[in-house]
């Protein structure tokens, strides 16, 4: 089931297994020590799909100076392969709209997922940078709403 939840209308058990998921996959399994956790989780639209009772995917939505950004995109490892990073980015755009109606979208995404996003219509610009050791990719979407 899809639930999209502002900070303060997570549970302890949902903020408990979002934390879980983003850190066994963004910290343990790609070997990167930072700060997972952040400020942008207090002001963040958290987008997330259980599946008996687990975190099947995951994303958080904000606004970021004069856009919109999204981040923290993820599908645990016992659920891959079933079709939910796309159910999911159709989630994230939902929630846009909704929250953010008419703003550009820019994310920075891990070079290895570039392409991902593009089947969505986003376009690379910059060269690539490192950010937490893992090399990322600046992406631009035009706003979803007119």
């Amino acid at each position: 089931m899809w639930k999209i939840k502002k900070f303060n209308e997570l549970t302890t058990e949902e903020l408990f297994a979002i934390f879980y998921l983003r850190t066994e996959i963004f910290v343990v399994q790609q070997k990167r020590i930072y700060q997972e956790v952040d400020q942008n989780d207090l002001n963040a639209i958290h987008i997330f799909n259980i599946v008996d009772g687990k975190i099947a995917a995951y994303a958080r939505v904000f606004s970021q100076n004069n856009n919109v950004t999204f981040g923290r995109v993820v599908t645990a490892p016992d659920f891959r392969g079933q079709g939910l990073g796309n159910k999911l980015m159709q989630q994230v755009f939902e929630a846009i709209e909704q929250y953010f109606p008419k703003k550009k979208i820019e994310i920075e995404a891990q070079t290895h997922v570039e392409n991902f996003y593009k089947k969505f219509d986003f376009t690379s610009y910059g060269e690539p940078f490192l950010f937490q050791h893992t090399p990322h990719i600046k992406m631009f979407h035009q706003s979803l709403s007119n």
